[in-house]
């Protein structure tokens, strides 16, 4: 094959396409998350997959895996919080991402806010939104919830996930 001047080509490597993906999606900036909801307990779960999906009406959306812990009460739950985490949280994210981690014990914040649904501290932006759908999709669902409630007044520059790890921007 001859390359064309100024266009680029491509060889795709051999590789299985769950691992195409990770590895694509490891060079994708996210910002980082923390969905919380109250069943018998507060359950909670750091996600990257948090998207602003429509103004009018407004809705976000966050993918969560079938074996999350925090499934069965997502799955039947009429309210969630959505907290936007700062880049002063990386412990906070670290704790909602870890398996089995008690994450609602010291030092994480919290206090019951609107529909009772836990409201993590010092965060950038919080919301409580209706979930309006859960859409099956492969191993996770996606929620769509439209905000309610919530204050996006906080301080601080936002936390990412990038290459694997939780990092800030750089000016």
């Amino acid at each position: 094959m001859t390359a064309t001047p100024g266009l680029a080509t491509h060889t795709p490597p051999a590789t299985d396409a769950p691992g195409l993906l990770r590895a694509a999606f490891r060079r994708h900036a996210a910002g980082v998350a923390v969905i919380t909801a109250m069943g018998e307990t507060p359950v909670g779960f750091t996600a990257t997959s948090l998207a602003s999906v429509s103004v009018e009406p407004p809705l976000i959306s966050f993918g969560i895996s079938e074996t999350a812990s925090s499934w069965p009460v997502i799955s039947t739950t009429e309210h969630i919080g959505v907290h936007i985490l700062g880049e002063h949280q990386r412990e906070l994210a670290a704790t909602f991402a870890r398996s089995g981690a008690d994450r609602f014990a010291a030092p994480t914040r919290w206090s019951p806010g609107p529909e009772g649904v836990p409201v993590l501290g010092d965060v950038p932006a919080w919301l409580v939104c209706r979930i309006a759908a859960r859409v099956p999709a492969g191993d996770h669902h996606i929620v769509l919830a439209e905000p309610l409630a919530g204050d996006p007044a906080g301080a601080g520059r936002p936390l990412l996930y990038h290459e694997g790890g939780f990092c800030t921007l750089r000016d």
